[in-house]
């Protein structure tokens, strides 16, 4: 949608993500991630957050009220933290903005996040919801509350931005209703300063104009400024600039200055290849310049083939170039790196003529290392330095490296052991004879170029001065991994996706916490693991004979103390299996049928049993169901023999009293204990308590055997035709072989 503004022509561009539903915080594993993209010239961002409640495919009306955080970061995922754990050792923590969202509505609720001139790229949202108290619900017992998220996004960009040229100068007329002039220049690698000049200016009070600068977006309130009514001429300096993106240039009307403002404006850049030139007076091609593709259709013309284009109001001319510009810096021969793929997140990053690399004293040693858009940001970029201490000669040498984005840090101050300036933050190694080892991890790392700058300065009296005819010799290893040390044995590295974005997180177990599960605050003790296994595994030992299987509990315990004889998932369906049977068993056979009807219940039971735990494992029916349907066949069985004997079955009250009675009690308190009361922290002993109960039920409610009597009385004798027939009664109770039974030949009557 195109819009006109009084100081330009808007795009408004509208982008939204499909609903999902928010889990608990308990790692970085249970949060929602979300992928926007940003495009290039955008002034303003609103994201519109969109939460709301269901219940059972209705409105949540009575759901509680639940604060949901969401996490903002450009480039790269948000590294978060809310349960406020350690991170490993040597690791990096990008900063990210948080929001927390509160209901305004029963079921509904909206928040809004402006970001004025955004970081043009990708944008990642996280969001979640607060941890829990851990209790585990039983599914289908009742009605969970889902919380919704979904984020949309609106931009609006401007159009048609004026290009400024190195060694041009564009005329600019500024009218009295227009606020301010935009304008951007690319800067190509290998570029050391970028002087941006107004001249010329001429307004009624001198000249009433503020210049700012800002890479890659528009300038904001806080971003480099200058007042050219202080400075004469008006010129705005930027050292070490960011390769291969844009710069913008806002020229600003002061407020209350009145009338029409005139000026030039020009920009110059320092190419540290050649530190006393600065770049050609000429218009070079895209391609030379290292431009982007869409840079070379601004104003719909090929670079090179004809004038620079001009904006309204505004002409454009040569500027001759000095060849005594001072130079502040000198930039270095980059080596690059070799890119060797391993698997997802498995990246080596080779170095020529490597892994030992020189550092001479006169000159760093720079080196790139290049992370591929959007796929290399969901893992960690792992740094390592190893200095060779005999490569020293006895001198105390100490070798810094400093890790930046996007533009290498090549300070002319050789004693200088930072790595950030005013514009430019970076992360700082360095080894030396007594550290030797210095590693450095950035998890979710941002993509694009990353510049490693390795010095070496001898520590004296007075500091640390450049060494002299030592050249230090390190080992140098970069490379990405999914987690932080595969996270450690208390810990499962998970690959996660997001619609086509994959990223990976640690998943931590018994207790521990943290980014690489290396927070032991929480974490249960070797005696504790081994006290809930054994509790869990022998109180299973009641359900006999499935006792082999009990080795289930053995399978899926967090921690060390773990034991499998057969795969995970065939372990939780026959323990399960055997748990529903063992009470399918026990009711059918409190209903005293026939031997017919029981094996048929018995088969028919399995069968529907196996059929409902492959469909849900975890379904409250797959349990309630058959206990139910179970308990309807024993009582139409136990109704239908006190109807034909007219007379309570069971017919003593003892059988009541000692043992129905208290083998229900016992069996309710086991479910009403699994379905409310067990948490993630009471399982082992709950759980436990719950395989005691149940199994010791059993032992109330089977019905007792029937005994023989020990002597048989005759058999009623049929009569037929004046004659008796005489059978053999033994035959008749089964209790001699058919084979050898005979039968007495014809009475008379």
């Amino acid at each position: 949608m195109l819009s006109g503004g009084g100081d330009g022509l808007f795009v408004t561009d509208y982008f939204t993500r499909t609903p999902r539903k928010l889990s608990p915080f308990r790692s970085f594993a249970s949060i929602e991630l979300f992928h926007f993209h940003i495009p290039e010239d955008t002034i303003i961002a609103v994201w519109n957050l969109i939460t709301f409640k269901e219940q059972g495919g209705t409105f949540g009306d009575q759901c509680p009220d639940r604060s949901i955080t969401v996490y903002f970061r450009s480039g790269a995922p948000s590294v978060i933290n809310p349960l406020h754990t350690h991170f490993p050792s040597d690791t990096a923590v990008p900063g990210s903005f948080a929001l927390t969202l509160t209901w305004t509505l029963p079921n509904r609720t909206t928040g809004v996040f402006n970001i004025t001139s955004p970081l043009p790229g990708d944008w990642f949202l996280a969001a979640h919801l607060p941890k829990d108290e851990g209790k585990i619900s039983v599914k289908g017992l009742y009605e969970e509350c889902q919380y919704l998220f979904q984020p949309q996004l609106i931009v609006q960009r401007l159009v048609n931005i004026a290009v400024l040229y190195p060694g041009y100068v564009t005329e600019q007329s500024m009218a009295p209703h227009n606020r301010s002039c935009l304008y951007k220049v690319f800067v190509p690698s290998y570029t050391s300063r970028v002087l941006v000049e107004v001249l010329r200016c001429r307004g009624a009070e001198g000249c009433p104009l503020w210049l700012r600068v800002r890479a890659k977006a528009p300038p904001l309130h806080n971003s480099t400024a200058l007042d050219c009514r202080e400075h004469a001429p008006c010129q705005l300096s930027l050292d070490l600039p960011f390769w291969q993106h844009w710069y913008y240039v806002l020229v600003e009307r002061h407020p209350g200055a009145l009338g029409i403002v005139s000026f030039q404006v020009t920009v110059q850049l320092t190419d540290c290849s050649r530190p006393s030139l600065a770049r050609p007076p000429f218009l070079p091609s895209s391609a030379s310049m290292n431009m982007p593709h869409s840079f070379g259709s601004a104003g719909g013309m090929v670079l090179g083939d004809s004038p620079p284009p001009t904006s309204p109001n505004s002409t454009k001319r040569l500027l001759p170039v000095s060849s005594t510009m001072p130079a502040t810096e000198r930039c270095w021969p980059i080596r690059p790196t070799l890119r060797n793929e391993l698997d997802t997140f498995s990246v080596h990053f080779y170095i020529f003529f490597g892994p030992n690399v020189s550092v001479p004293p006169d000159r760093p040693a720079v080196f790139v290392i290049n992370l591929l858009p959007v796929l290399d940001s969901g893992g960690v970029l792992n740094l390592e330095l190893r200095l060779n201490v005999s490569s020293l000669c006895g001198e105390n040498v100490t070798v810094f490296g400093c890790l930046n984005h996007e533009v290498p840090l090549t300070s002319g101050d050789n004693t200088s052991v930072t790595c950030e300036t005013e514009s430019l933050a970076g992360f700082l190694l360095s080894v030396n004879s007594t550290a030797s080892l210095s590693r450095l991890r950035i998890p979710y790392p941002q993509t694009g170029s990353w510049y490693l700058s390795l010095r070496s300065l001898c520590a004296t009296e007075h500091g640390f001065e450049p060494c002299t005819n030592v050249t230090a010799e390190v080992y140098l290893r970069a490379y990405l991994s999914p987690c932080i040390n595969d996270c450690g044995i208390y810990g499962q590295c998970k690959l996660l996706r997001t619609n086509n974005y994959l990223y990976a997180a640690c998943e931590c177990k018994a207790g521990w916490n943290g980014w690489g599960c290396t927070d032991n605050a929480e974490a249960f003790s070797y005696g504790f693991q081994l006290l809930s296994t054994l509790l869990l595994c022998l109180s299973n030992v009641m359900f006999v004979p499935p006792v082999a299987i009990a080795f289930y509990h053995a399978c899926d315990q967090p921690g060390i103390v773990v034991f499998c004889i057969m795969d995970y998932d065939v372990l939780q369906f026959c323990d399960f299996l055997g748990s529903l049977m063992s009470v399918w068993v026990t009711v059918i056979a409190m209903a005293r049928l026939q031997p017919v009807v029981k094996q048929v219940l018995y088969l028919l039971g399995a069968m529907l049993l196996s059929m409902a735990l492959q469909m849900d494992r975890h379904g409250l029916w797959n349990l309630l169901g058959p206990s139910l349907f179970a308990l309807g066949i024993m009582a139409i069985a136990w109704t239908a023999r006190s109807i034909r004997r007219r007379h309570c079955y069971p017919p003593t009250w003892k059988r009541w009293v000692f043992y129905l009675c208290p083998g229900a009690l016992i069996a309710m308190a086991a479910v009403l204990l699994y379905a409310f009361v067990e948490t993630e922290e009471n399982y082992f002993y709950i759980h436990s308590i719950w395989h005691l109960l149940i199994a010791g039920s059993v032992g109330f409610l089977l019905p007792p055997r029937a005994k023989p009597s020990g002597r048989l009385g005759p058999l009623p004798r049929r009569k037929g035709c004046g004659y008796q027939l005489c059978v053999n009664e033994q035959e008749e109770l089964g209790l001699v072989d058919p084979a050898v039974a005979s039968i007495n030949s014809i009475c008379t009557s």
